[in-house]
């Protein structure tokens, strides 16, 4: 017997919801990728970083821009950065992020040659199609100290990084600042900034060891986080402070898209064998592919 109209729109209605319950559960951020710090993978300012990402199974490298001690940035050399553009159309893993964490030892806030380094880095992250650009501040360029927060050097860092803001919105490039501070400190900082080529790179490790809650801050910054390290000092990831549970609950709510860029620390001298777990916890946790 011919079935009714309405006996099948039921029929339709069931059969959806049946593969609907039957689809697996995809988050609204797809495009999460996996990189690391050519630091942490001891490639520090070496292209060969990318072809040990392949090894390992990443997707991208977040590369050093250089070294304090010189006057123009190691990625400011056009020949340097082709090594990079080499190696990528060879082994299909891309720079996924350029971090000047010589801004330690040369403060933002004070070494003179910080605005030229500004420029140099986002001209070499354009070129190398990189979206963000790391900017550290640690050590010596720590904006805080036993009495709180460092209020000329922030005033200073504020101009500096206002004034290359402009010409990172031009290139489509994101300044992320990672710091030591909470993250009402760093959304003042960005209120006073007023760029949506600044945001905040957020270290879920540093966050945890100053004693910040994590979750709601991720939550509560929502898209002004620009990337994000994941480490837990000399653990593997799940096996020490960082509670990954609520944290990945945090990154769903706020919607963030990016990079998940491994910091994490070689257990028993087995490099790749470190980064593979710790890359395994976060598919995982992601339910990435």
């Amino acid at each position: 017997m011919k079935p009714s109209r309405r006996d099948f729109l039921k029929g339709m209605s069931a059969g959806a919801a049946a593969c609907a319950l039957a689809q697996p559960r995809v988050w609204a951020a797809p495009s999460w990728r996996l990189s690391a710090c050519d630091w942490s993978l001891g490639c520090g300012s070496n292209p060969d970083a990318l072809e040990v990402a392949k090894a390992i199974g990443l997707q991208g490298v977040e590369i050093s821009a250089g070294v304090p001690e010189k006057d123009d940035l190691t990625v400011a050399d056009p020949a340097f950065r082709q090594r990079y553009k080499d190696l990528r159309a060879k082994t299909g893993v891309v720079v996924s992020s350029v971090a000047m964490g010589l801004l330690n030892n040369a403060p933002l806030a004070t070494d003179p040659r910080g605005p030229k380094w500004l420029e140099q880095a986002i001209a070499a992250a354009k070129d190398l199609d990189a979206k963000v650009i790391l900017l550290a501040f640690f050590g010596k360029g720590d904006l805080r100290n036993a009495d709180g927060l460092k209020k000329k050097d922030i005033d200073v860092v504020v101009e500096r990084v206002k004034a290359a803001a402009p010409l990172a919105e031009k290139a489509g490039v994101i300044l992320g600042l990672e710091n030591t501070l909470s993250a009402k400190d760093n959304a003042t900082i960005l209120d006073r900034i007023q760029s949506k080529a600044v945001g905040v790179y957020y270290d879920v490790g540093n966050s945890t060891n100053s004693g910040y809650d994590v979750p709601a801050e991720i939550v509560g910054l929502g898209n002004r986080i620009c990337q994000i390290h994941f480490k837990d000092g000399g653990d593997s990831l799940g096996e020490g402070k960082v509670k990954l549970g609520p944290i990945a609950e945090a990154i769903r709510k706020n919607g963030y898209a990016g990079w998940f860029v491994l910091e994490t620390a070689t257990k028993d001298k087995d490099r790749d064998g470190s980064f593979k777990k710790n890359a395994a916890t976060l598919r995982k946790l992601f339910e990435m592919a």
